[in-house]
């Protein structure tokens, strides 16, 4: 029994921070920074699990609706301040 489930919100929310950060050129984009900007993201919004390719782009249109689409932006955005406020390393670290 081969059980395939993705959360389609995952490579959005990825692709979004990519975007969003470009807008902020003054925080760190260390790979832990932005793992969690991503899982804060991701933790703050609805999943959106399918099973199909066929239902992964019913569910990609959907959150390309506009008020889905904003709302998501929004949640980005907090998870990059949240993030950039209280990362989880020192300067230190990230230098090493």
């Amino acid at each position: 029994m081969a059980i395939q489930v993705k959360n389609c919100m995952e490579d959005f929310v990825i692709d979004l921070v990519k975007q969003v950060i470009k807008s902020y050129p003054d925080i760190c984009t260390c790979d832990q920074c932005i793992n969690d900007i991503v899982t804060w993201s991701l933790n703050h919004l609805p999943a959106r699990y399918v099973n199909t390719n066929i239902g992964d782009a019913y569910t990609r249109l959907d959150i390309y609706k506009q008020e889905h689409y904003t709302d998501i932006i929004k949640i980005v955005v907090q998870a990059v301040e949240v993030v950039s406020k209280n990362p989880h390393h020192t300067k230190k670290d990230k230098q090493e």
